[in-house]
């Protein structure tokens, strides 16, 4: 759970694919309930410190500032619950089927509340780590990985 390949999978790759593509007109960041225990440290992403939780919390307040900052896109993130995987093992409780459910349903249905910059489980908004919500954390975060990937989000 604390790896540097845990940063560019779950952070740095959904930045640098978000900023290379044309702007679409949704968005759906992977994220996990483990977010709320990220730290806003940025220091870790550049000295390849980050614990899973804070790959975690960076992606779902990436999901949140383009959110924020492009207009006409609806970007979102989604905590698919602990499901059995590889990773999640075979004991955890939630439903593996409902899993990717919440996905599909943001990527098809145009009447979801929040429009975008939500946070979602179960096909339901949840309120997550108050950072997300920070813009100023999130223009120091894209900035740090503007920095870091020496790609800018326009």
């Amino acid at each position: 759970m604390r790896s540097p390949d845990a940063i560019t999978v779950n952070t740095v790759a959904p930045y640098m694919l978000t900023a290379l593509m044309d702007k679409p007109a949704t968005l759906i960041y992977l994220s996990s309930s483990m977010h709320r225990t990220g730290s806003t440290d940025l220091r870790r992403l550049t000295t390849g410190s980050a614990s899973y939780d804070d790959t975690k919390l960076w992606v779902t307040t990436l999901a949140l500032a383009v959110a924020s900052r492009w207009e006409g896109t609806s970007s979102h993130a989604v905590d698919p619950g602990w499901v059995p995987t590889r990773m999640g093992g075979a004991g955890a409780p939630d439903d593996l089927t409902a899993g990717h459910q919440t996905q599909a349903w943001l990527a098809t249905h145009h009447d979801v509340t929040p429009h975008t910059g939500g946070y979602w489980f179960h096909q339901q908004a949840q309120t997550p780590h108050p950072a997300a919500q920070d813009q100023d954390f999130q223009a120091r975060l894209v900035e740090a990985l503007e920095g870091h990937t020496g790609v800018p989000l326009h």
